[in-house]
């Protein structure tokens, strides 16, 4: 498949449907069972259901059902997943971060409800996580192995850890290297752990889980390349959110280590290798294989 073969609209209308689906049992799991301050759930809800792509969630689906498995037996992974993702973007826009005004279009959730109940409501999205993804497991085992899992695309070592790097990065000499390690970290660790839990709730092999992970990883890094991209290239009303931010901030970034044309090849070399990864899957991984290439197409 080369890239002129994809057909951006479509790639973008079939994931807004998966997601409208997603997102109506994604709001039934924001209810909590027992008590909880009315104001914390109202800045989670706020936070996790203002829309988005939806992409980690439906990696996990979908390499659970090609690792073997149905949907359900993924959805509370996917969901937990998708709880830590907004808990990075909550926490990434405090002040003490990358102040940002606004996310998907609207106010942050510090600049709606405050900066403490933006930090707790990351912090309890981020341990809702944990409690969803071992929610319904059959045995203790295959819950270490699924929590295990998140932790390391999460902790010091995955996301947290590339967000650190990135912050320490700021103001210092350009490196391609440096920014290789941000975007492993910090974005593709994430996309990798989405599609180790979908391959491990649906029983995946060994040679099925190292395809999927690679799947990932690459995917990952492509995606923050062409975020990188975005933020010089794109508006505002595109993106949803503040533009120009790296270049403002000194950020590490693929454009301003290697140029706008270079990081274009850099996004669109990961992407192949990802399409590559999927090679075990013939027919049936031909949805995301289209979404690795809508990854460097996109506009937002």
């Amino acid at each position: 498949m080369t890239s002129s073969s994809v057909d951006c609209g479509q790639v973008k209308d079939s994931l807004k449907r998966w997601s409208a689906d997603f997102d109506a049992k994604f709001a039934s799991v924001l209810i909590p069972a027992g008590d909880a301050p009315a104001e914390l759930v109202e800045a989670m809800r706020y936070a996790a259901l203002a829309g988005g792509k939806r992409l980690r969630p439906y990696f996990v689906t979908r390499c659970c059902v090609l690792s073997g498995g149905c949907p359900e037996a993924a959805f509370h992974a996917a969901v937990a997943v998708e709880c830590v993702h907004t808990f990075s973007l909550v926490h990434d826009d405090l002040p003490s971060m990358d102040d940002d005004d606004l996310r998907r279009g609207q106010p942050t959730v510090h600049r709606k409800f405050g900066e403490a109940m933006a930090v707790l409501a990351g912090d309890a999205l981020l341990t809702l996580a944990f409690e969803l993804v071992v929610r319904d497991l059959p045995d203790a085992a295959w819950a270490s192995d699924m929590v295990g899992e998140l932790a390391r695309g999460v902790g010091w070592s995955g996301m947290i850890g590339g967000q650190v790097i990135d912050i320490l990065g700021e103001d210092k000499a350009s490196s391609v290297d440096l920014v290789r390690s941000i975007h492993a970290m910090k974005t593709a660790a994430l996309f990798e752990t989405s599609c180790r839990l979908g391959a491990l709730a649906g029983g995946a092999d060994a040679s099925v889980l190292s395809a999927l992970s690679r799947y990932g990883r690459c995917l990952g890094s492509s995606f923050q390349a062409a975020d990188d991209i975005l933020d010089v290239t794109a508006t505002a009303s595109q993106m949803g959110k503040k533009v120009g931010k790296d270049a403002t901030a000194g950020k590490q970034s693929l454009p301003r280590a290697v140029g706008i044309e270079e990081s274009r090849k850099v996004a669109r070399r990961l992407a192949d290798e990802a399409v590559c990864a999927l090679d075990l899957f013939g027919r049936e991984a031909d949805d995301l294989r289209a979404l690795a290439k809508f990854v460097v197409q996109r506009q937002h």
